[in-house]
């Protein structure tokens, strides 16, 4: 084994990985000795460690043919889930860095500001077969604990997919109308139009429209298509885009986003398998970098836009509080009272000041302005609405060291600068931070462990084991509002008992596995409860059956056995505590 420090690796290929030629060289040597004299370029082992010493060129020829087809493993600490292990096949580079491919980074938590990563080579051939098979990163591009897709573009590939599907007006060549995909791809090369501009384009097939999603947790919505020749209004980016995804994918019409990404990579798995949707990774990877770069995005201190209404704001709170202080010296209210008050005046005005910046922010937005920093937030590639408001919103309260909120917040915000009291609360909560952060590992650490030791027994062990029992489930209902529907919960687990709709039609037999299609009839049917089976009442001798544990969600299939479910859920349940 060996390690080394990481850098990024846009032109690998998923299932790729940059190993340096001076650590394969150390790493495969008994290969490459058994190569040499099966070769025949020498007759014992001791010539074949001088070549390999004296660095003869035929052994750089010899690696090369040991290196192909034999995966090698990389590995970051922590290892918190079993996604931090996965198998590559090596590409040869040159210097000494290891080289890894930017989309497998969420599932490694790795970053490249000097993270390093240990290489392991599996030696027998079964080892080989197992680590090509199971563990490849080509063969992991859904996450166990959650079964959403984990080898999502990120940070560059978000903002430059973003920029490339936004509508700029007045961009050149507007509104232009186009026959076919492939005018639009000519007008694009020959500099007419730009990347931006809105087009009017003839296209028959399917199209996906994200702007028109029936609820906020299904953007992938297709709207049903009457086959004959429709003038669609999109960009000459969305047309680049949809050039580049599979042809069996409808054309998709709207703004990509890091959300709309995830979803669209879990569609293209569900609808045309992991072949397709590696290759359309790794093209989808290439377009957001080709973009980013091309866009140029940047920012300046003027991308931070302060609400004109902000001193009035505060000036406003500030009248507030006195009234409350005097309250409280006339004898009106009590101490605590004054407190809470004073606390609430000030969240309130916080929040007015960050949505009052986000309107003139949205509103700029859709005048055709572009703000760098609303883009960068807004499609998800880096920084949140909290973040933003502290640079050009107010900073708000802050707390002391002993978890009290203290009553004057900080009304500047990083553009305007804070004055030294401020910067001084604000160092408070910042040490905190970093205090936090280095217990809370320890903690999750120790509870991962905890669940491991409990769980670890617990694997798949027979196809059925025979219970009438089960459990109901139904949707989650918090104050009026559903929070998880019907259909996410039963989804990949199987049936108990024949369920029928209330005109008694069949929809799912017993011991059937409710897929995608199957709980979105059950909830169109107006089913609210459903009886399923459970691992909380498998009757299975040791460990659970496949029928009650259902879906692997890794694979989106129903469960093998032997697999260790156990183990899985402690690590899912740990991974995300670090």
């Amino acid at each position: 084994s060996g390690r080394s420090v990481i850098v990024v690796g846009p032109e690998l290929k998923l299932h790729q990985a940059g190993l340096p030629k001076k650590m394969a060289l150390e790493l495969f040597k008994p290969f490459i000795y058994h190569r040499l004299e099966q070769r025949g370029h020498c007759t014992t082992i001791k010539q074949a460690k001088e070549l390999v010493e004296q660095q003869d060129p035929v052994v750089w020829d010899i690696l090369e043919e040991v290196v192909k087809d034999h995966p090698i493993l990389l590995n970051r600490a922590p290892t918190l889930h079993r996604l931090g292990i996965q198998a590559f096949e090596p590409v040869l580079v040159d210097g000494k860095a290891i080289k890894i491919h930017p989309l497998v980074c969420t599932a490694f938590n790795a970053d490249f500001d000097g993270d390093q990563m240990a290489v392991h080579i599996p030696l027998s051939p079964e080892a080989q077969i197992e680590s090509h098979v199971l563990m490849l990163s080509s063969h992991n591009i859904l996450s166990p604990a959650h079964g959403a897709p984990i080898a999502v573009p990120t940070q560059d590939m978000v903002l430059g997919l973003y920029y490339l599907t936004k509508a700029r007006h007045g961009a050149r060549g507007e509104g232009k109308k186009f026959a076919s995909v492939e005018d639009v791809l000519i007008a694009y090369e020959m500099g007419e139009v730009e990347t931006q501009t809105p087009i009017t384009l003839r296209y028959t097939g399917k199209v996906l429209d994200l702007s028109t999603a029936r609820d906020p947790q299904d953007l992938m919505h297709i709207e049903p298509v009457e086959y004959r020749k429709t003038d669609m209004e999109t960009t000459v980016g969305r047309v680049l885009l949809n050039d580049i995804l599979p042809p069996e994918l409808p054309f998709i019409n709207g703004l990509l986003k890091k959300k709309g990404l995830t979803q669209l990579v879990q569609y293209c798995y569900l609808k045309l398998g992991l072949q397709a949707t590696v290759k359309m990774l790794d093209d989808i990877k290439d377009l957001g970098f080709a973009s980013a770069t091309r866009a140029g995005v940047s920012i300046g201190i003027d991308d931070m836009v302060v609400p004109e209404s902000k001193p009035r704001l505060v000036k406003e709170a500030e009248r507030q509080v006195v009234e409350v202080q005097n309250q409280y010296q006339e004898g009106a209210i009590t101490q605590g009272e004054r407190y809470n008050k004073i606390i609430e005046i000030w969240n309130k005005v916080t929040d007015e000041v960050s949505a009052e910046m986000f309107r003139v922010m949205e509103a700029d937005d859709k005048a055709g302005k572009l703000n760098p920093i609303y883009i960068m937030a807004d499609s998800g590639a880096r920084g949140s609405r909290q973040q933003i408001r502290q640079l050009s919103g107010m900073r708000g309260l802050m707390a002391k060291p002993n978890g009290e909120i203290i009553e004057t917040p900080i009304t500047a915000n990083f553009r305007e600068g804070l004055n030294v009291l401020q910067y001084f609360i604000s160092t408070h909560g910042a040490r905190k931070g970093l205090a936090d952060t280095a217990l809370k590992t320890a903690d999750s650490g120790y509870l991962t462990r905890r669940l491991c030791d409990v769980a670890q027994d617990v694997i798949v062990t027979e196809y059925d084991c025979g219970t009438t029992d089960g459990i109901y489930v139904e949707p989650i209902i918090e104050s009026g509002e559903i929070i998880e529907h019907l259909r996410d919960r039963i989804v990949g687990r199987v049936a108990l008992e024949d369920l029928k709709d209330y005109e008694g039609n069949l929809l799912v037999r017993a011991n059937e596995e409710i897929t995608e299609d199957l709980a979105q009839a059950i909830e169109d049917a107006g089913i609210d409860r459903v009886k399923i089976r459970s691992v909380l009442t498998c009757e299975s001798k040791r460990g659970v059956c496949q029928l009650c544990y259902g879906r692997n969600l890794a694979t989106g299939r129903l469960v093998e056995r032997g697999e260790a479910v156990g183990i899985i859920s402690a690590q899912s349940i740990g991974e995300p505590g670090t």
